[in-house]
């Protein structure tokens, strides 16, 4: 089973919160591969207090109950999923960065080894970068040559990525001043010319 990144785990937690509030019935694994050593251990120490206090304190009714601070497992359960649903996110952005780094990586690979061996079939070098970069496309990767990769040919996976780094994007726009929103939109304006000279010069 391939490891998830952090963005599987924050979407399964979701998931998983929602199913639990909802009165599912999930399976005691399913919880715990979506937590870390230090998370499972919370997890376990939380319901072992709860079953101490009701060795300690008994109580007939529910008013009761809630009034020693009693929870079933399934509030327990998504006390701690959504804890660990705050931890996933206050760390996403890291997360992004971590894929993104690998996303870069593969896409060279990918780039020069497709350039390489058109090369080596004789195809001129214009027309080997386009075949590259087409490679990258299909690939769901950004392009070398900063055309956008429309949402043609992504996986479902890649389109959800895409989605959030949108959202994570947006938010970060809205929270700049007035002097780093100025700056951000002169380096679109100008990575914007920059595509369109290249695509007027056939690159």
């Amino acid at each position: 089973m391939p490891k998830l990144d952090g963005t599987h785990i924050l979407e399964r937690l979701k998931k998983r919160i929602e199913q639990l509030e909802a009165g599912d019935e999930i399976a005691d694994k399913e919880i715990r591969s979506l937590l870390n050593d230090a998370q499972r251990a919370e997890l376990d120490g939380a319901w072992e207090q709860q079953q101490q206090l009701r060795k300690n304190k008994r109580a007939r009714t529910e008013q009761e109950q809630q009034a020693l601070g009693w929870k079933s497992k399934r509030q327990v359960r998504i006390e701690v999923l959504k804890a660990a649903l705050k931890t996933a996110w206050d760390g996403i952005e890291a997360e992004f960065d971590r894929l993104k780094d690998q996303a870069e990586i593969r896409g060279a690979k990918i780039f020069f080894d497709t350039l390489t061996q058109a090369l080596k079939d004789g195809k001129d070098k214009q027309v080997a970068e386009k075949l590259a970069n087409n490679a990258m496309t299909r690939a769901g990767l950004r392009r070398m040559d900063g055309q956008q990769v429309g949402q043609q040919g992504l996986t479902k996976r890649d389109r959800e990525i895409r989605a959030m780094e949108d959202a994570l994007l947006e938010k970060a726009v809205s929270e700049m001043d007035d002097y780093e929103r100025e700056q951000y939109e002169l380096g679109q304006e100008h990575e914007k010319a920059l595509r369109e000279r290249s695509k007027k010069l056939g690159r």
